[in-house]
């Protein structure tokens, strides 16, 4: 027999499955002996009171072992010499796009430009040693994209646009643990993640799929609006490469090049509302203390904690954006004169800081031409409309890079002195590798940026007393919350508005934001490429 229950339990009472199974035998009157499974469904924690609680949804095998996997498992057949579906970018658009592909019989061509998930470690460690940027493999370009070395939370708001249990059990299949199944908010960790990456392009490669890494995209080939194929470029040999055939691109939020090569050949794009702001970090202990209402922080049985703010100032959102408890901030740019930050966690959350983004939501007609002058030095590639935000993007990278010595020394400013607009004379111990240099961000950032963050952070610290403090430490300058372009598409068949055969896809067409969605939206590329080209 099989009973399933909703319970509310103290975090020791969750902390395992036998403890479990003795709170369902002395509060619903189960015989613990008959027991014989028990599986958590859903797990959330509700810390808006003194006494924290742990929601369970569970069930329990009553004299009956469970028949199945915790987890659906995908078939994937052997797609060898069927039709060929070119995939540009391996993040995790690129590579469920390519599993859903072969799903539906087709046989995916993935072309990334960086390096596999294992070797581009060693050129995202060298930006903390040598303080230079690979413009090709980093934290944000290779196999598994941005999200690989960048935390691997699987949150997604978006509910309505596909399957997300599908996403988060072929996540399980290729070995991410399945608790993610069952917590409210899911998280793989970034020492977990990239091993179940490769374990994704195992899956490609069996199936008679292909993999081209350190191969770089230079254009579409296009005969009567029609995608044919890519051109690309070895980025070892230097040799140009042709890949035929109808093409997903999911290249990432962060493909300047891309962008800029789509405007010059007068493909349809538009600027698109970003958010951009700071990395905020607090001493772990302290975010513990103050979520969890307790001085001795965490305690043995919950979780590095979480938080989530949000309101709105002078018209525009103010808001934490990927909180990363217990994790790293890390230096992201994807080439020279740039500084840019983000945030991971180990799968443990166990560092001493935790952080998130703290940014302010910033609209196509906030940005005009007297904006883009802040910085005439910048490169703006064109000077065309639709890449207004990205070039307002690069314009506060640089001068982010100038502020920290022209180097991946991080500007920084301790959050109370942001707040009262005065230099911090010395900073808090920080996770950020390349290391911190002390600067007036209330004095340099865009003033519109810095007002609202101002006032964002004293609401903030109203709301959680305890959160604005002089030990917490601002890191500039987050800037890649989202692609500052949307490739326009058809919402029916997801093609390209102007071009056959082309599928915007995923967070660097504008289409998603993170992990999940991303996943989603690549399998509904494939899912309207197969239909297009058996109709064909």
């Amino acid at each position: 027999m099989i009973q399933e229950y909703q319970i509310r339990v103290l975090p020791v009472q969750a902390a395992s499955t036998q403890t479990i199974i003795e709170y369902l035998a002395r509060e619903k009157g189960l015989d613990a002996r008959t027991v014989k499974s028990l599986r958590v469904l859903r797990r959330s924690i509700d810390a808006r009171q003194r006494t924290i609680y742990v929601n369970l949804s569970v069930r329990a095998y009553i004299n009956e072992m469970p028949t199945d996997d915790e987890y659906v498992h995908t078939e994937y057949p052997d797609v060898s010499g069927k039709p060929r579906v070119i995939v540009v970018g391996a993040g995790p658009g690129g590579l469920f796009a390519a599993l859903r592909l072969i799903e539906l019989g087709l046989c995916p061509i993935v072309i990334e430009r960086g390096k596999n998930v294992h070797d581009r470690k060693k050129d995202m460690a060298a930006i903390s040693k040598t303080h230079k940027v690979d413009a090709d493999s980093n934290y944000c370009f290779g196999e598994g994209g941005a999200g690989a070395f960048s935390d691997g939370k699987l949150y997604t708001r978006s509910k309505k646009r596909g399957n997300i249990s599908k996403i988060l059990n072929v996540f399980c299949q290729h070995g991410a643990p399945t608790s993610i199944l069952s917590d409210s908010h899911p998280h793989i960790g970034t020492d977990k993640l990239p091993r179940v990456i490769e374990n994704m392009r195992n899956t490609i490669l069996k199936s008679g799929g292909e993999v081209h890494f350190q191969m770089r995209m230079e254009r579409l080939m296009i005969h009567e609006n029609h995608v044919v194929g890519i051109e690309a470029v070895s980025l070892v040999t230097g040799e140009q490469c042709h890949f035929r055939g109808p093409v997903i691109l999911a290249t990432g939020h962060s493909a300047r090049d891309v962008y800029r090569y789509l405007a010059n050949a007068n493909i349809l794009i538009e600027p698109k509302g970003i958010a951009v702001g700071v990395r905020l970090e607090h001493p772990s202990m302290l975010i513990d203390q103050i979520q969890y209402h307790n001085k001795q922080g965490r305690g043995k049985y919950l979780p590095a904690a979480e938080y989530s703010f949000t309101t709105q100032v002078e018209g525009r959102g103010v808001y934490s954006f990927c909180m990363c408890p217990g994790g790293f901030v890390i230096p992201a740019a994807t080439g020279p004169q740039q500084i840019v930050v983000n945030g991971m966690s180990p799968s443990n959350r166990g560092t001493q800081w935790s952080n998130s983004g703290m940014v302010v939501e910033i609209r196509p007609e906030d940005i005009d031409e007297v904006t883009l002058k802040m910085d005439n030095d910048v490169d703006a590639g064109s000077d065309c409309q639709s890449l207004r935000m990205m070039r307002f993007q690069e314009q506060l990278e640089k001068n982010c890079w100038q502020q920290g010595n022209m180097r991946q020394t991080a500007p920084a400013q301790r959050m109370a002195d942001f707040v009262n607009k005065r230099l911090s004379y010395d900073l808090p111990a920080s996770s950020y590798a390349p290391g911190l240099i002390s600067s007036p961000l209330h004095f340099w950032l865009p003033p519109f940026i810095a007002s609202r963050l101002l006032q964002g952070f004293k609401q903030f610290g109203k709301t959680s007393h305890g959160f604005l403090t002089n030990d917490a430490v601002l890191i500039a300058v987050e800037t890649r919350t989202s692609s500052p372009v949307r490739i326009l598409r058809n919402p029916d068949n997801l093609e390209h508005v102007q071009i056959q055969g082309l599928y915007p896809c995923g967070e660097g067409a504008g289409y998603a934001g993170g992990i999940v969605s991303a996943g989603v939206d690549g399998e509904r590329c494939a899912e309207c490429c197969a239909q297009l080209m058996q109709e064909g």
